[in-house]
């Protein structure tokens, strides 16, 4: 591939997710190319280990950024058409919306690394525009029917997708109509030890906003008050949560990479109640050994075993999750943690690495 130029295209660099790992793992198994974006919060390119002079960006580190990016959606279609990557040879983009529309050589490589097709656009539109106010919903309604047939238009653009699970995988195939190749995205499994002897505690972490469902964590446990729960993360939601919990549940808010590995890798169980495209958080529980009890449905049934790495409860209701944690704590005896491990190692970031260059291998001359 050395004699190919190569270009990174990712949405944005504003909140530090799944998507910005992948796209880091990019820049470093690439030899940094040069990585085109939107939106870039220093701090953040910071944390990613990525050279900000390696980053071409309209807007780095503007009020606009934290505050108002999200009512600009509509605008973002054009604004990625006028990137100009004319003068590489291959692009590979790394898109949950706008970034694989951009516009490419007809003798260009484009490959699309997608996160998910945007779900406020197609699965949960609804959803999204439920929480609405009245005049909102008639403005969201109307953009969103135009974004849609960009969304998939500019989908035709790609010569090669790759998912980010089976079930994003499906999404492509249902909404896009183009087939994708599967390589799961990279967790630092390395970071995180096992740990044998657990302490009594269940922990939950995410960013708290509604789609999360972290209430209905908190209802359950609530109802469980002989069972503690340590929630890690911050975030809109964070105010509701603390009114419906009880003495049991205890917030630690904000938590840096190494003390959310000793939580992860000391609790009983991690609790995971929304339905991801993959889901980060379920693996990094599992590479310290820590057995999983999630939402049946998503990327999460990738990378669970049932009755081997954790349960699945299929309702998302408190008494659902409740049953779950019954069922789980009379088999806990089933779950070995260097076997719970050992699956979270087929996500690590070397494996990632290796599949993600062979597909580069396979498809560029």
């Amino acid at each position: 591939m050395e004699k190919h130029s190569i270009a990174l295209l990712h949405d944005w660099f504003i909140t530090l997710g799944g998507a910005e790992k992948v796209i880091r793992e990019l820049y470093l198994s690439l030899n940094k190319p040069p990585i085109y974006t939107l939106f870039a919060k220093k701090e953040l390119l910071q944390k990613l280990n990525i050279n900000i002079e390696d980053v071409k960006t309209f807007l780095r580190n503007s009020i606009f950024i934290e505050k108002f990016y999200k009512a600009f959606f509509p605008v973002y279609p054009f604004l990625i058409e006028q990137i100009d990557l004319s003068n590489y040879d291959i692009v590979i983009t790394s898109s949950h919306f706008v970034a694989k529309g951009f516009l490419s050589r007809s003798d260009q490589i484009h490959i699309c690394y997608c996160h998910t097709p945007a779900r406020y656009l197609w699965d949960l539109y609804f959803a999204y525009r439920k929480r609405l106010s009245p005049f909102a919903k008639v403005l969201f309604a109307f953009f969103a029917h135009y974004l849609r047939i960009w969304d998939y238009y500019s989908s035709q653009r790609v010569d090669y997708f790759i998912a980010n699970s089976k079930y994003v995988a499906k999404r492509i195939k249902k909404f896009y109509g183009r087939d994708a190749v599967v390589i799961y995205p990279p967790v630092d499994v390395d970071n995180f030890t096992v740990v044998t002897k657990k302490d009594d505690y269940f922990i939950t972490a995410s960013r708290l906003v509604k789609y999360k469902n972290i209430d209905l964590i908190i209802k359950a446990f609530s109802k469980l008050k002989e069972r503690r729960l340590l929630v890690i993360g911050e975030g809109e939601e964070i105010k509701n949560l603390k009114k419906i919990a009880t003495k049991n549940i205890e917030f630690l808010g904000f938590v840096n990479d190494k003390e959310l590995a000793y939580y992860l890798s000391h609790a009983k169980a991690f609790i995971y109640a929304s339905e991801e495209d993959f889901g980060i958080l379920p693996v990094e529980a599992q590479a310290c050994g820590t057995p999983v009890i999630a939402y049946g449905k998503g990327g999460v049934l990738e990378s669970v075993i049932e009755n081997k790495t954790g349960v699945f409860y299929y309702n998302l209701s408190p008494e659902s999750l409740i049953e779950a944690i019954d069922k789980f704590e009379k088999r806990i005896d089933i779950f070995n943690p260097y076997l719970i491990r050992k699956n979270a190692e087929r996500f690590s970031s070397k494996v990632f690495r290796h599949k993600f260059v062979q597909f580069l291998n396979n498809v560029i001359p």
